[in-house]
């Protein structure tokens, strides 16, 4: 029987370069990880089916600069020139990382910053566990804080005053389309039954 160990031409590791220095990605995802990436990668890629921008899912590398190539989790682009063979060539229009403990600084400090000096329009920090998305609008080649969802407990809705409710239960709204809306309980189904 062959020896089914890693073999780094079969099954090469995933890199980022970060400012010139290579980084190697965090251990497999958890699934519920995945499960979040994917389940927002689906809602975009149906939402733009026939139309021009595209939804694409995590695996592909984002070539920034010379020093800087991130493999983000989903991200939408909207100049289809800048998809090429080997990954994306310049600035998505969004990007979502779902964030990981081993990863966490790096998608909230220096990759935050390049993808907005870049262009990024939009960019989605998500913690599957916690059940939250943060969502930072460009400005002027800087992201702040557009928005913050969170799926809340039975006993927290119960607790809230109607304009609390009307406030912080809204759905996602995609700054790039008027009617693409998201409810933050779509992203987060069955993230609950997995231990």
């Amino acid at each position: 029987m062959e020896n089914l160990a890693y073999n780094e031409y079969l099954d090469p590791p995933v890199t980022e370069l970060i400012e010139g220095k290579t980084y190697l990605m965090s251990p497999k995802p958890r699934v519920n990880h995945t499960l979040v990436a994917s389940r927002i990668y689906r809602i975009f890629a149906d939402y733009l089916e026939g139309k021009t921008c595209m939804a694409l899912s995590d695996g592909y590398d984002v070539f920034l600069d010379e020093e800087n190539h991130y493999v983000p989790d989903a991200m939408i682009v909207c100049d289809r020139s800048k998809i090429k063979n080997d990954g994306i060539h310049g600035a998505p229009d969004l990007i979502v990382e779902v964030l990981s403990p081993s990863t966490m600084a790096r998608d909230r400090g220096v990759k935050m910053r390049h993808y907005a000096a870049a262009g990024v329009k939009e960019y989605w920090l998500v913690q599957p566990l916690e059940k939250t998305v943060e969502i930072y609008l460009n400005h002027d080649g800087t992201f702040k804080l557009d928005r913050s969802y969170a799926v809340y407990e039975d006993w927290e809705i119960a607790q809230m005053t109607d304009e609390e409710r009307a406030t912080l239960l809204a759905p996602i709204r995609v700054s790039l389309y008027d009617d693409l809306v998201i409810p933050v309980e779509d992203i987060f189904r069955d993230v609950d039954i997995i231990s």
